[in-house]
């Protein structure tokens, strides 16, 4: 079965359109000054998902998604069945790819093999992108990609696109419209709720099996208005700000490893299926 998401909720032609979006907003070696120049220039449809995102994300959204999803109980299935079943996300309208799903991710997982990291930096780099399986339990493409940020406080004019924070029913609750908001001054991300995205369920789903650095590079590599930009520093505990390094090391492979060679699926899969296999059970709860 291909599954491609295009209703009203779903702006982008496909996720593909949004890495790609991603990638430009934040090109190497841009200057400062450079950085957050092209946000109205962006195509419609990138700003329609940015409008619906920045509406819909309100605490009660995500703290009822938690409800939903954290319980791990959509389904039983190997790392690589979800890679496979993730496969069924297809995007024919990127331009710039004809990667599968499998592919996309072999190739930021090969990336990092090659620059000699770690084989838990290599195998959190190959399953960093499929908590995006949301899409295929119905969630809006705005519910599931998309630069993550917290709820619960004020926003930060560092979150690409805040103007349309005034649209979110939490603009009109004091309590979440101060700098800490709910919660205090240097609490720790793991108190702070993000918006809801594929970051925060892929990071749940691998917490039993991944070194705490591999699953910092799974929970915030969205989050790109703090290991970008520097927004939310107060919020961070010590450990925190240590953990970072790998969010911010893994990056580089996660926005720039699209390149114009293609894995090959079936010559590498012996090397990941042992690699899986080195850090997973035969099955996870999903």
């Amino acid at each position: 079965m291909r599954v491609i998401a295009t209703d009203a909720q779903n702006p982008l032609s496909g996720l593909g359109q949004w890495d790609d979006a991603v990638r430009e907003r934040y090109v190497a070696n841009r200057r400062k000054e450079e950085f957050r120049q092209h946000t109205d220039e962006a195509p419609s449809v990138v700003r329609e998902f940015y409008r619906l995102n920045h509406t819909s994300q309100t605490v009660d959204f995500v703290r009822a998604k938690k409800r939903e999803y954290l319980p791990l109980q959509k389904r039983r299935m190997s790392v690589w069945e979800a890679m496979n079943y993730l496969n069924t996300l297809v995007d024919d309208s990127d331009p710039d790819t004809d990667l599968s799903q499998i592919q996309h991710l072999m190739q930021t997982a090969e990336a990092a093999r090659r620059d000699g990291r770690p084989r838990w930096f290599i195998v959190s780099g190959l399953v960093h992108d499929l908590g995006k399986i949301l899409c295929l339990y119905g969630e809006p493409q705005w519910a599931v990609v998309g630069d993550t940020f917290p709820v619960g406080c004020a926003w930060s004019d560092k979150v690409v696109y805040a103007k349309f924070f005034a649209a979110n029913p939490d603009s009109n609750i004091p309590e979440y419209q101060t700098r800490n908001g709910v919660y205090t001054e240097g609490c720790g991300l793991n108190s702070v709720d993000l918006s809801w995205g594929h970051d925060e369920y892929i990071y749940r789903v691998c917490k039993p099996f991944l070194p705490e650095e591999g699953l910092y590079m799974l929970r915030y590599h969205s989050f790109y208005p703090c290991h970008q930009e520097g927004a939310y520093q107060h919020l961070m505990d010590a450990r925190d700000r240590e953990m970072f390094y790998w969010v911010r090391e893994f990056n580089q492979y996660d926005l720039y490893s699209k390149g114009e060679s293609k894995p090959d699926v079936e010559a590498l899969r012996p090397y990941y299926e042992n690699l899986i296999a080195e850090f997973f059970p035969p099955q996870l709860s999903w």
